[in-house]
């Protein structure tokens, strides 16, 4: 009999250490090719199971894309709700998507913040990310200048995105997309031309991949 110390639980000291579980992160886009093909390049390289790109139909304008994606947060709330199972929940929301031509970008930017969606916004287009993997560029870009000068680095580059050419230098292209970040911010410019967040939404993947806490 033990008539001093602490009594152990024995059933606790067996258990072995449990991983928790991993950010859900919902991702959409409104392009058809370049995004979702470079997007699923990174879920693909960095073995994300829980993260989900969705593609939005063509034409889909910025504003749309944000009601889009409140929606589904919303869905997988509820869904949580009726299963009590909060596994359902998406930790973040993303949405892709270019300035160029498109109307009401800052309505999209108002809604979004409003139901704590996150933007990854590329000005002008997507291209000036994938440019940003093999040079710097500060200078004013049209969508037709951001291809042609891609096409210097990648000369069979027509929207389609073979991922591989771009992989091993993305860490490249977040330190340069964020020192334009920097760069707009101390100027009171945000998302001017040429700028791009989609360096916020790879460094978050990149985290999501980290190796597990154990609890």
């Amino acid at each position: 009999m033990v008539s001093h110390g602490r009594l152990v639980d024995r059933s606790l000291s067996r258990r072995k250490p449990r991983t928790s579980p991993r950010p859900r992160v919902l991702v959409l886009t409104e392009g058809e090719v370049t995004e979702p093909e470079y997007l699923n390049g990174v879920r693909i390289a960095l073995r994300l199971s829980t993260v989900d790109i969705k593609i939005m139909p063509s034409g889909a304008v910025p504003r749309t894309l944000v009601e889009r994606a409140v929606s589904a947060k919303r869905d997988a709330q509820r869904l949580a709700r009726r299963d009590g199972d909060k596994n359902r929940l998406y930790d973040e929301v993303w949405c892709v998507f270019d300035v160029d031509t498109h109307p009401n970008v800052r309505d999209a930017e108002a809604l979004a913040n409003a139901n704590s969606i996150k933007l990854a916004i590329s000005n002008p287009s997507f291209e000036l990310w994938l440019l940003l993997h093999f040079s710097d560029q500060q200078a004013f870009l049209t969508p037709a200048d951001a291809r042609s000068r891609l096409r210097r680095f990648v000369p069979s580059y027509e929207k389609r995105v073979a991922f591989h050419l771009y992989d091993g230098t993305r860490s490249l292209a977040e330190s340069r997309a964020e020192q334009l970040n920097s760069f707009n911010e101390r100027n009171d410019c945000i998302g001017a031309n040429p700028s791009t967040s989609v360096f916020k939404l790879t460094t978050l993947l990149r985290a999501v991949s980290a190796p597990l806490g154990l609890s």
